[in-house]
């Protein structure tokens, strides 16, 4: 028979609150990737511009990443239900990070002049109109042929194979600990209770006494 402990630890998957703690990150996360877009501009020149700014996304990607597969994984998770969906948080928050900056910039941009690039942002730029006027330029970042979108979709696959990577890790490293605790604990239940001997009464005999060979003996009375 499983002890409590071990059938508590079979029912705590880890599958719901590892499912809000990702998707709460992957929220922050596309926030965090929508500024960068946004603000992009603000950078130094070298970093933006060299080999097209793809480093600099790719490490963000690697970031949100981490930071999806931390918070999923930071509830001891034990459900592999949660690998799949981590990927999905990742790459979705690097998908919504980059439509909803670039909707911004194409709509300031679209509204500011005739050319649709994107422009240096500023704060007062980050509103509905601007995201809706932009956002059917800024779809054609994925929708378009994969030899233009390739940059794009690269990003989105790093970050999803690298929090299910992390992910994986973690969840093998927790069931693994779990199941060598239950292991201990069902081996300690099984083991053959230790030899005990029976009760002693509760009051010990009363020795008899033995006569002194030197102790003379009472006269016999007629």
């Amino acid at each position: 028979m499983h002890s409590l402990g071990a059938e508590m630890s079979h029912k705590r998957s880890g599958l719901l609150p590892g499912l809000l703690a990702g998707l709460l990150a992957a929220l922050v996360c596309a926030a965090g990737m929508g500024m960068v877009v946004l603000f992009q501009q603000s950078l130094p020149a070298a970093v933006i511009t060299f080999w097209g700014g793809h480093p600099v996304l790719l490490g963000l990607s690697l970031v949100i990443a981490a930071l999806v597969a931390l918070a999923t994984g930071a509830v001891r998770p034990r459900s592999l239900v949660l690998l799949p969906f981590a990927a999905l948080f990742a790459g979705g928050a690097v998908v919504a990070g980059q439509i909803t900056g670039s909707s911004i910039l194409y709509g300031a941009a679209l509204r500011g002049g005739p050319s649709p690039e994107p422009a240096t942002a500023d704060l007062g730029d980050i509103d509905m109109t601007n995201f809706n006027t932009g956002l059917q330029d800024a779809l054609a970042l994925y929708r378009g042929p994969l030899a233009e979108t390739w940059s794009a979709w690269l990003y989105v696959a790093v970050a999803a194979v690298a929090a299910f990577a992390l992910l994986t890790l973690r969840v093998t490293r927790v069931r693994r600990a779990q199941r060598a605790q239950e292991d201990a604990a069902e081996a300690e239940e099984t083991k053959e209770p230790e030899y005990r001997a029976p009760f002693e009464p509760a009051q010990q005999p009363t020795p008899k006494t033995t006569a002194d060979l030197f102790t003379p003996r009472k006269p016999v009375k007629d």
